[in-house]
């Protein structure tokens, strides 16, 4: 049993290793938000008061909360939605042009993400979701649906179709069996999705620089952004570690509670191939 704790060792060195470096500028950012320094609320000591300039700022701390929450929930629900149904028909369904159809979508990904914000403002505007939460929300999971539709097809291809096949036999549609049955054995395929897509849409910048100009609708990165600058182009640096604080939090609690299902996920298609 020692030979084999000794014979594991680097591994914990080395995860160890790692750990710290992915958690240190997380754990210095949160120590930073509420530490004294010279130019901000909290000039000396420790306290909250990086905290209340953010919670006062403009529109307010729970504005931009309610506009990430918003987006980031119908982001995922588009993208769920959408990748579900079409990894679903590029996994069970033959058709003409379907892996040309499929290798289309994933190409979608080679595409540089801001070389394509300005065309969907103009076609935003167009549709009348031009600074809108829909607007950019519809844009998000845009983005996110090559990627999702990848995950759910290779999900749905490490379900046994004997599964789906005893389903029919018992007298359950292809809508009935996608529900009962192929569902839930996709589960962490969906899951990894869904967070993968929350994650996209409530730390974004960009495209809600790009798509949104009232500054009420704001999400919070771009509300956080915002108040960095101050009177003479001074910046806020705690007000802004405390920005990054409270954007962290909710990534961080979701990651723990679902990491489980987040490996599963990623698993299913190593296990088929």
């Amino acid at each position: 049993m020692l030979t084999r704790a000794l014979g594991r060792t680097p591994h914990y060195v080395l995860a160890g290793g790692l750990a710290v470096i992915f958690l240190f500028p997380l754990l210095w950012n949160a120590w930073a938000s509420v530490s004294g320094q010279p130019g901000t609320a909290q000039e000396s000591g420790y306290g909250l008061g990086n905290y209340r300039t953010l919670l006062e700022y403009d529109a307010g701390l729970w504005r931009y909360l309610l506009n990430s929450t918003v987006v980031s929930a119908l982001t995922v629900a588009l993208t769920l939605g959408v990748s579900l149904l079409g990894g679903y028909a590029f996994a069970r369904f033959d058709f003409p042009g379907k892996n040309l159809l499929f290798l289309v979508t994933l190409a979608i990904l080679m595409v540089p993400y801001a070389t394509l914000l300005i065309p969907l403002y103009v076609l935003l505007g167009r549709l009348g979701l031009q600074n809108s939460l829909l607007g950019l929300s519809l844009v998000l999971a845009m983005f996110q649906l090559p990627f999702a539709t990848f995950m759910m097809r290779i999900s749905f291809e490490a379900v046994p179709r004997e599964l789906e096949e005893s389903a029919l036999v018992d007298g359950c549609g292809t809508a009935g069996a996608l529900r009962r049955v192929l569902l839930p054995a996709v589960r962490p395929g969906l899951i990894t999705v869904g967070l993968f897509a929350f994650l996209a849409a409530w730390n974004d910048f960009i495209a809600p620089l790009i798509l949104i100009s009232d500054s009420e609708k704001a999400p919070l990165p771009l509300a956080v952004a915002n108040l960095r600058q101050q009177s003479m182009g001074a910046v806020d640096y705690g007000a802004t570690e405390a920005g990054v604080v409270v954007l962290a939090v909710p990534c961080l609690l979701l990651f723990l509670l679902l990491q489980r299902h987040y490996v599963r996920g990623f698993m299913s298609g190593a296990l088929k191939g």
